[in-house]
């Protein structure tokens, strides 16, 4: 009897921590907790009191982490909801304090009205960069860091793009007259990012919602694999996630997860994360 009550009661432990490990943690709070922030060099447009300038009058410093003189990172409160404002007056990000690996993360995102320099004249941009490891302002605008990155673009929600020295294997086909590679489930796979064919892949259809309305944007990562969502449809299975270091590959599966500020008005609500330990079955077919 004592032998059934012990299993029973290991198999009771069991079953709750398998049901902890799958609770969803929030990200999200007004005093933004959970989150540090960067923010590169500004353009002429940014008022920023004491941040040195070069004899062209062009700022010549990052501002750093943790300094937001304009509000670039601000909170809000909508229908009792905290909401992540980004202004997107300044290139930077927000980036989680925790790194994360295996993970399912799930969040909503929608446009503001506001754009600036240098894309007053382009589509709203904006990212989820992931497995992002190493210093800030690293990149081509000296912004972000090494990572991967769920494109969040105006008609563009779930393109794929590497930063500095990252790639992926998505399966991909670049159409007769395109300019771009475009996800095709059951394509062979080619590489996109360090030593591939160019830096970014285009999800497979737009699912974007109209402007001004939230997106649920959803991002699985598991080992080397990961699959970008929107609005509950798969745009795009990734695999194969590493970098270049000093001339060896290395796998990319473990970082911070950075929000990006790129020149547009853009927020976010019910920022959540939980842990997992396989790529849901329904999707396994994705990666074959």
């Amino acid at each position: 009897m004592r032998v059934k009550l012990a299993l029973c009661g290991l198999l009771l432990g069991a079953i709750a921590c398998k049901g902890q490990a799958q609770e969803w943690q929030n990200l999200l709070d007004e005093e933004l907790s959970q989150w540090h922030s960067y923010l590169a060099v500004p353009g002429k447009h940014s008022d920023i009191p004491g941040l040195p300038k070069n004899s062209a009058g062009e700022y010549s410093q990052a501002i750093g982490h943790d300094k937001d003189p304009t509000q670039v990172f601000s909170t809000l409160t909508e229908n009792s909801e905290v909401v992540l404002h980004i202004s997107g007056e300044i290139y930077g990000s927000v980036y989680t304090r925790q790194q994360f690996e295996n993970y399912h993360l799930r969040l909503q995102v929608k446009w503001g009205e506001k754009k600036w320099p240098p894309r007053l004249e382009l589509a709203r941009d904006a990212g989820i960069m992931y497995h992002s490891i190493g210093e800030h302002g690293v990149d081509y605008w000296k912004a972000w860091t090494l990572s991967q990155e769920l494109q969040i673009e105006e008609r563009n929600f779930g393109d794929y793009w590497s930063q500095v020295t990252s790639s992926m294997d998505i399966a991909c086909a670049k159409p007769d007259g395109a300019e771009d590679y475009i996800y095709q489930q059951g394509q062979p796979l080619s590489t996109f990012g360090e030593g591939g064919v160019t830096n970014r892949c285009r999800r497979d259809v737009d699912r974007e919602n109209p402007h001004g309305q939230w997106n649920s944007v959803e991002l699985i990562s598991v080992g080397h694999k990961s699959l970008h969502i929107v609005n509950g449809q798969v745009v795009m299975a990734l695999q194969n996630s590493r970098y270049l270091d000093d001339g060896v590959s290395r796998p990319l599966t473990k970082g911070h997860i950075l929000l990006q500020s790129e020149a547009a008005e853009v927020f976010y609500k019910q920022i959540q994360i939980r842990p997992v330990t396989a790529i849901p079955s329904q999707y396994l077919s994705l990666f074959e």
